[in-house]
């Protein structure tokens, strides 16, 4: 995995404009600019009169330094007249919020309540039968007493949570022991005996008045129980000697020292790491009733501190420029403070303090940090002579406009967390790292069973979960699932089935679907790599006839590595008949490729393909690289490699995601990407800049008129049904999805088609899961499931008007296959929230994974942190092709790409 790419998977960017004083506000951007969208749509007529200009005003990137703070710790018009379908609203509660007593109702959208066609089963039946092991443990209650959740007011007010909890635990006599707080609500194994209780306490002499108001009786069972549960193993995961880092826990005493040693020339770096052992849990709520989820993790953390850092930096540098390396080596980089078992992201670093320096306290005295330090944590600060590192807090999106006030880090307090980009391109490091940190299902399932085990042997943790009428039960839960039929792939004449997941072999020799002449195209290059260049002409010559592929000479540039000699030089040479432009990196600059990316997409739009000579220099595999090369840059100019059957007619296929600047708190981007004929071979993409951290879409109604404009120009009628892969949504968002988004969508088509019936099918992806599925293998060990294995480990939802079965449409699928012995594969689950097209669980589900094989960017094997992936990818291809065009614009871009690029996938 290259550089750009791990930072596009972290969602953020390390290097950082120089510093400017500003106040502890969240930074502010340029004037918002009209989103699209929230103009009423023109007609194909109006639509086609009216010319976009490319918009050429460049964008400087201004970073708001954050001022000092206390340290970590420290207190509709006309339509086109071709394109009406009564709207099929699935009305359905979310969280209410009531003030009274701040009770915060935990409402979730019931999906499945208006799908008739699956209300009596989500279950489907075409495959091969397969008998699978999931990291899930049933957690059964033993009674059905009831459980009392009160509302905690404070008055006055306290914010910080660590005295509202020290309040709590003087009022034992009226609590008793067995309490779960979550900050706001209080959940009790007894009843106070009243509906509303007040006591008094005091905080530091000062009498402070608590109101407890039952808020309503649960059953243990209860999923509105949940957080409570979560909150429980949480204490209990602590008094197992395990250390909260984030939102997991961790290991210490069984941690494991890495030291790698390598050599350049005559120096000798040493590189040691600790790499902790620890695990992920999580309580769910399921069909067959609660569950708790294990799963493995672990922290790498660097044996170096950010003064460590900051030291080595400075010895290196010797000059004026020494600050703005240290800068672009820490900032957005993570740091754990030992001293509370807290990360923090570095947002910025304050030169001109120090530890000596004060701040004021909560109480208004004033006290230094070496100070602070030393009497709240007992750590002694020996260098007084550092700067002082700035944290923002934590990046959420319900709370982006809200501002925060920073907080101070000593860098000597600090340890590095995670791999540089140095660490990640040294061959042997990562695979000596990969045996301690990627395990196979077998190794995996043996480590979590040690974990259950424990949990069930410690005295304390099992006196906690009888205190709660909870029991742990023996074993893994294991079901039924299927494996569907490998997926048969169309190339050019040639058909074939993606044995194992893998297709490649297969393609070699075959003429692409759609090849695209290379005529008129330029290969720029910098200084004494004009062989490196020459080279990879001659090697793309030598692999693309066979695709059916015609590449004649480019015109070879030489430019400076800089982005104003690219620029100049590309000024210089490119025209209208340019049809690509190949930059030959020397380095993996992001200043330079963004430079690169923001001329080529908005000034003078011409699709471009970026490579890093390094790449090229890899002796084994030239023919290899030239081959993906001119894959990629086929796909950029129109062409498309392969095809699948869908099985559905007439259909358009759209893919929404959202990238989230957690760094610099820009403008949030929003990707559409919709196919525009029925192969799945053309593609229309858009992006709608919203405000910072903003999830849901305002822009798609614009977005989807210029589909259904592309796509009936392609084919001469409209589609006859859309679906729709959402990526990125959160479960307390799926109302506000179906109440904007899906309503947006709905509401257009249903004036649009005119009494024309149009289906649609919204549904929900989500990667960041936890949940594991295995496979037994003869002589009892595990593996993966094969790649297309649907399955149902169905969710249940809180839906308290309506104690009837309730559940959600949705499905498990493991679409990749990952070699033996390499680590687990992970599933994609997915949320099917709104379906007027009625499609069966069996078609969903085969349509989805159909859907992961139409991704042309990943046809051929590809290691990723020693993890072998092959051939199909996790998301269906239009969310994923959403995914990178949102993140080429945020990360790169920062505007709108030039309209006349929307047709192509220029963003792979």
């Amino acid at each position: 995995m290259t550089g750009r790419a791990r930072v596009h998977a972290r969602g953020r960017r390390r290097d950082t404009p120089a510093a400017e004083p500003a106040q502890p506000e969240a930074a502010r951007g340029p004037p918002t600019p009209r989103v699209p969208g929230t103009d009423p749509p023109l007609s194909f007529a109006d639509l086609q009169a009216r010319q976009t200009q490319p918009r050429l005003q460049s964008l400087t990137g201004v970073r708001h330094v954050a001022g000092a703070g206390p340290p970590a710790g420290a207190e509709a018009a006309s339509q086109p007249s071709e394109l009406q379908l009564p709207s099929g609203s699935q009305g359905s509660l979310l969280r209410k919020k009531t003030d009274v007593g701040r009770d915060y109702q935990d409402f979730v959208v019931n999906t499945r309540q208006n799908l008739v066609h699956v209300r009596e089963s989500t279950k489907g039946t075409q495959g091969s039968p397969v008998m699978l092991f999931s990291n899930h443990v049933r957690l059964k209650s033993c009674s059905q007493k009831l459980l009392y959740k009160y509302n905690v007011i404070y008055t006055p007010d306290i914010e910080d949570g660590r005295k509202r909890e020290a309040l709590l635990s003087e009022l034992e006599k009226l609590l008793g022991n067995r309490c779960i707080y979550d900050g706001k609500s209080l959940l009790l194994p007894h009843s106070l005996g009243e509906m509303k209780k007040e006591v008094v306490s005091k905080l530091k002499n000062e009498p402070v008045t608590i109101t407890f108001e039952l808020s309503r009786e649960l059953q243990t069972t209860s999923p509105d129980c949940l957080r409570y549960y979560n909150i429980l193993f949480r204490k209990m995961l602590e008094k197992m000697d395990l250390n909260q880092i984030g939102r997991n826990y961790y290991n210490k005493n069984k941690k494991t020292e890495f030291n790698e040693y390598s050599t350049s020339g005559k120096k000798i770096s040493i590189r040691r790491l600790e790499i902790w052992p620890g695990y992920v849990t999580s309580v769910l709520p399921y069909e067959i009733g609660l569950t708790l989820c294990a799963d493995v993790s672990h922290k790498l953390l660097r044996m170096e501190t950010a003064y460590d850092l900051i030291s080595h930096t400075r010895e290196k540098a010797r000059g004026e420029d020494a600050k703005e390396k240290i800068l672009r080596e820490l900032v957005g980089s993570s740091v754990l403070t030992k001293y509370n078992n807290r990360t923090y992201r570095v947002d910025d670093i304050i030169w001109e303090m120090s530890p000596s320096s004060t701040f004021t306290k909560s109480d208004g005295s004033e006290i230094s940090f070496v100070d602070y330090y030393k009497e709240r944590y007992g750590t002694v600060v020996t260098t007084l002579n550092q700067p002082l590192l700035i944290t923002k807090g934590k990046w959420k999106k319900s709370r982006q406009d809200t501002p925060q006030q920073p907080i101070m880090l000593v860098p000597e307090l600090c340890h590095l967390t995670g791999l540089t980009d140095d660490m990640r391109k040294d061959y042997r490091m990562m695979r000596d790292l990969s045996t301690h940190t990627r395990m196979d299902p077998d190794r995996r399932q043996h480590k979590l069973l040690t974990f259950m085990d424990a949990l069930r042997k410690n005295n304390t943790v099992q006196k906690e979960l009888r205190d709660w009428n909870l029991e742990l039960e023996e074993g893994f839960l294991s079901f039924s699932g299927r494996t569907l039929q490998d997926v048969r792939i169309h190339q050019g004449r040639r058909m074939f089935d993606n044995h194992k997941a893998d297709w490649s072999k297969n393609t070699r020799e075959v003429p692409l679907l759609r090849a695209m002449s290379l005529d008129h195209w330029l290969i720029v290059y910098t200084k004494g790599n004009y062989e490196t260049a020459l080279t990879l002409q001659q090697n793309l010559q030598k692999v693309t006839p066979k695709m059916g592929i015609t590449v004649r000479n480019a015109k070879l540039l030489e430019a400076a590595d800089t982005v104003q000699s690219y620029i100049r030089t590309l000024e210089k040479h490119a025209s209208q008949k340019t049809q690509m432009v190949l930059c030959l990196l020397p380095t993996d600059n992001k200043e330079i490729y963004d430079g690169i990316k923001r001329y080529l997409c908005i000034n003078y739009p011409i699709p471009s393909q970026c490579v890093l000579k390094r790449t090229l220099d890899r002796p084994k595999t030239p023919v290899t690289i030239a081959t993906k090369i001119a894959l990629q840059m086929n796909c950029k100019l129109g062409g498309a490699l392969w095809k699948v059957d869908i099985g559905l007619q007439n259909a358009m296929f759209i893919g929404i995601d959202c990238f989230h600047d957690i760094e610099h708190r820009r403008k949030s981007v929003a990707g559409f990407v919709a196919s525009i004929d029925p192969d799945l071979t053309r593609w229309f993409s858009q992006c709608i800049i919203q405000q910072s951290g903003q999830e849901l879409v305002k822009g798609l109604t614009t977005c989807l008129y210029t589909a259904l404009k592309l796509w009936y120009e392609q084919n001469s009628s409209l589609p006859r049904s859309i679906i729709v892969y959402r990526d990125g949504v959160g479960d307390g968002q799926l109302q506000a999805l179906l109440d904007q988004e899906v309503k947006q969508m709905e509401s257009y088509l249903e004036k649009a088609y005119r009494g024309q019936k149009v289906r649609l099918t919204f549904i929900v992806v989500k990667k960041r899961i936890n949940t594991r599925f295995f496979i037994g293998k003869d002589g009892g060990r595990l593996n993966n499931p094969s790649p297309g294995t649907p399955l149902f480990f169905i969710l249940k939802v809180p839906f308290y008007l309506n104690s009837k079965n309730f559940s959600r449409y949705d499905f498990f699928i493991v679409s990749q296959s990952v070699r033996e012995g390499t680590g687990t594969v992970t599933p994609t689950h997915y949320n099917v929230i709104h379906d007027t097209l009625y499609l069966s669980p069996d078609a969903v589900q085969g349509l989805t994974y159909k859907l992961c094989h139409m991704y042309y960017n990943f046809p051929v094997k590809k290691k990723c942190f020693f993890f072998l992936l092959k051939g199909i990818i996790r998301v269906p291809a239009p969310c994923h092709y959403a995914h990178k065009l949102a993140y080429l614009v945020g990360q790169s871009l920062q505007q709108q790409p030039h309209e006349s690029l929307s047709k192509y996938l220029f963003y792979l």
